[in-house]
């Protein structure tokens, strides 16, 4: 066989099929709900500590209607929160890029607020706020504030300069210049923060009703924990789990699109 015929079999292989590639989580996933109901079938770890995939699905289903009821409100308080994020992480970033003595002087500030755990922020801020919806939207809005940021700024800091420059000789103003070039130029950086911020939302969402409320998955977990339904408990891990993925997918395809508009 000739050398040229190997080396494109050997990429091929290496590469894999393409099929088998697509299905290699779901096949992971699977064995590992397998193991765990092995695990749990034959009482290696008792049903109190690790219920079985069988029970939480059993809960889950249960107790649909009233996940519903409280997704509800955890959504509305993630969304909002990551909106705020967005605006303040956008004029953030927009400022620090304008300006070098302003980047300098709030970077290692914006450092500093990822040092601070977001569950020691939390009682401070329903110790503010009050009980109602402002502290999680706060505490959304400083869990999602830094990736959103950072993203930002890098993006606009990779704009071409000599297209800038182009631009510049051209008699472009500041603002035609990030509208057309480091806007585009942010898309991809921009993207990868939200696809964190997204995921982000949702679990401050959670960790901030935790502390107080009437209403949120937050408020659902510390109930079933108390009552030691812990089958109810890993029905909501999964259900968090479950829309982190779904809103990471919805990004992505969004970026996709943007993109390909590009």
């Amino acid at each position: 066989m000739p050398a040229r015929s190997q080396n494109i079999m050997t990429v091929a292989q290496s590469k894999g099929h393409p099929l088998l590639l697509k299905a290699a989580p779901v096949i992971c996933i699977l064995l590992a709900l397998i193991l765990w109901q092995l695990v749990s079938a034959l009482h290696i770890v008792q049903a109190y500590m690790l219920p079985s995939p069988l029970a939480t699905a059993k809960a889950f289903i249960g107790d649909f209607r009233l996940l519903c009821y409280h997704l509800v409100a955890t959504l509305q308080e993630a969304v909002l929160g990551l909106l705020l994020s967005l605006l303040f992480a956008f004029v953030t970033a927009l400022v620090m890029d304008s300006f070098a003595f302003v980047k300098a002087a709030l970077y290692p500030l914006l450092v500093v607020t990822q040092t601070v755990p977001a569950i020691a922020i939390a009682p401070l801020l329903i110790l503010w706020l009050g009980y109602g919806i402002a502290p999680k939207v706060a505490l959304i809005v400083i869990t999602c504030y830094f990736p959103l940021t950072i993203s930002l700024l890098t993006g606009f800091a990779s704009a071409d300069c000599d297209t800038i420059k182009l631009l510049q000789s051209m008699g472009a103003y500041k603002k035609q210049i990030f509208t057309f070039v480091k806007v585009p130029a942010s898309l991809p950086h921009f993207f990868s923060g939200l696809k964190i911020s997204v995921s982000y939302s949702l679990i401050g969402a959670v960790i901030s009703e935790w502390l107080g409320g009437m209403r949120g998955l937050g408020v659902y977990m510390i109930r079933v924990k108390k009552s030691y339904s812990f089958d109810k408990m890993f029905s909501v891990i999964f259900l968090i789990s479950a829309l982190s993925l779904l809103l990471m997918k919805v990004t992505g395809l969004l970026e996709k699109k943007l993109s390909w508009e590009r």
